[in-house]
Protein backbone atom coordinates (compact mmCIF):
# COMPACT_ATOMS: atom_id res chain seq x y z
CA UNK A 1 0.00 0.00 0.00
CA UNK A 2 1.56 3.42 -0.96
CA UNK A 3 1.09 6.14 1.73
CA UNK A 4 1.42 9.92 0.38
CA UNK A 5 2.69 12.16 3.12
CA UNK A 6 2.08 15.78 2.79
CA UNK A 7 4.03 18.53 4.71
CA UNK A 8 4.38 22.45 4.29
CA UNK A 9 0.64 23.41 5.55
CA UNK A 10 0.55 26.57 7.96
CA UNK A 11 -0.63 29.71 8.48
CA UNK A 12 0.74 33.16 6.20
CA UNK A 13 -0.40 36.48 6.11
CA UNK A 14 -1.98 37.59 2.92
CA UNK A 15 0.99 37.68 0.07
CA UNK A 16 2.70 35.26 1.62
CA UNK A 17 4.23 32.22 0.16
CA UNK A 18 4.36 28.52 1.28
CA UNK A 19 5.69 24.91 -0.01
CA UNK A 20 3.63 22.25 0.00
CA UNK A 21 5.49 19.15 -0.50
CA UNK A 22 3.78 15.19 -0.97
CA UNK A 23 6.17 12.23 -0.55
CA UNK A 24 5.25 8.99 -1.39
CA UNK A 25 6.34 6.30 0.77
CA UNK A 26 7.78 3.70 -2.03
CA UNK A 27 8.29 4.46 -6.37
CA UNK A 28 4.92 4.32 -7.76
CA UNK A 29 5.30 2.94 -11.76
CA UNK A 30 3.15 3.85 -14.34
CA UNK A 31 2.12 6.93 -12.74
CA UNK A 32 -0.23 9.02 -14.72
CA UNK A 33 -0.50 12.35 -13.27
CA UNK A 34 -0.20 14.07 -10.04
CA UNK A 35 -2.02 16.53 -8.51
CA UNK A 36 -3.09 18.83 -5.30
CA UNK A 37 -6.51 19.35 -4.62
CA UNK A 38 -8.41 21.46 -1.81
CA UNK A 39 -11.25 21.59 0.27
CA UNK A 40 -12.69 24.71 2.11
CA UNK A 41 -15.72 24.43 4.23
CA UNK A 42 -18.57 24.00 2.80
CA UNK A 43 -17.32 23.68 -0.75
CA UNK A 44 -16.25 20.72 -3.04
CA UNK A 45 -13.07 19.57 -3.39
CA UNK A 46 -11.45 20.99 -6.23
CA UNK A 47 -7.96 20.15 -8.28
CA UNK A 48 -5.18 22.86 -8.22
CA UNK A 49 -2.89 22.12 -10.25
CA UNK A 50 -1.58 18.85 -11.86
CA UNK A 51 1.28 17.16 -14.23
CA UNK A 52 1.40 14.71 -15.91
CA UNK A 53 4.12 12.17 -16.62
CA UNK A 54 5.17 14.05 -19.30
CA UNK A 55 6.03 17.22 -17.43
CA UNK A 56 3.01 19.15 -18.71
CA UNK A 57 0.73 20.81 -15.83
CA UNK A 58 -2.61 22.70 -15.67
CA UNK A 59 -3.79 25.11 -13.16
CA UNK A 60 -7.01 26.05 -11.83
CA UNK A 61 -7.68 29.98 -12.91
CA UNK A 62 -7.83 31.25 -9.64
CA UNK A 63 -4.14 30.32 -8.94
CA UNK A 64 -2.94 30.97 -12.41
CA UNK A 65 0.49 32.94 -12.10
CA UNK A 66 0.79 32.43 -8.57
CA UNK A 67 1.27 28.80 -8.07
CA UNK A 68 3.69 26.15 -9.26
CA UNK A 69 3.53 22.00 -9.30
CA UNK A 70 6.97 20.66 -9.95
CA UNK A 71 8.00 16.73 -9.36
CA UNK A 72 11.21 15.21 -8.38
CA UNK A 73 10.71 11.38 -9.50
CA UNK A 74 13.72 10.23 -8.08
CA UNK A 75 12.26 11.14 -4.86
CA UNK A 76 8.79 10.18 -5.54
CA UNK A 77 7.85 13.76 -4.40
CA UNK A 78 5.63 16.82 -5.91
CA UNK A 79 5.66 20.10 -4.62
CA UNK A 80 3.21 22.65 -4.75
CA UNK A 81 4.73 26.30 -4.40
CA UNK A 82 1.95 29.02 -3.39
CA UNK A 83 3.05 32.79 -3.68
CA UNK A 84 0.57 35.92 -3.34
CA UNK A 85 -1.52 33.88 -0.69
CA UNK A 86 -4.53 35.10 -0.69
CA UNK A 87 -7.59 34.27 1.55
CA UNK A 88 -9.55 32.58 -0.68
CA UNK A 89 -6.96 30.22 -0.95
CA UNK A 90 -7.64 28.79 3.00
CA UNK A 91 -8.57 25.12 2.47
CA UNK A 92 -7.17 21.96 3.02
CA UNK A 93 -4.73 20.61 1.00
CA UNK A 94 -4.53 17.08 -0.89
CA UNK A 95 -2.23 15.46 -2.85
CA UNK A 96 -3.40 12.99 -5.28
CA UNK A 97 -1.31 10.48 -7.51
CA UNK A 98 -3.53 8.52 -10.57
CA UNK A 99 -1.52 5.74 -11.54
CA UNK A 100 -2.91 3.63 -14.58
CA UNK A 101 -2.32 0.18 -15.18
CA UNK A 102 -3.75 -1.21 -18.61
CA UNK A 103 -7.42 0.06 -18.24
CA UNK A 104 -7.68 -0.03 -14.38
CA UNK A 105 -6.77 3.47 -12.73
CA UNK A 106 -6.11 4.26 -9.00
CA UNK A 107 -5.66 6.98 -6.87
CA UNK A 108 -4.01 7.43 -3.97
CA UNK A 109 -4.22 10.11 -1.68
CA UNK A 110 -2.61 12.32 0.77
CA UNK A 111 -4.25 12.83 4.59
CA UNK A 112 -4.34 16.59 3.72
CA UNK A 113 -2.41 19.73 5.02
CA UNK A 114 -4.11 22.75 6.43
CA UNK A 115 -3.19 26.13 4.67
CA UNK A 116 -4.76 29.30 6.15
CA UNK A 117 -4.15 32.53 4.62
CA UNK A 118 -5.07 35.34 7.02
CA UNK A 119 -5.97 39.01 6.13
Amino acid sequence: QVQLVESGGGLVQTGGSLRLSCAASRSIFSINAMGWYRQAPGKQRELVASISSGGSTNYVDSVKGRFTISADNAKNTVYLQMSSLKPTDTAVYYCNVHQQLGLHGYDYWGQGTQVTVSS
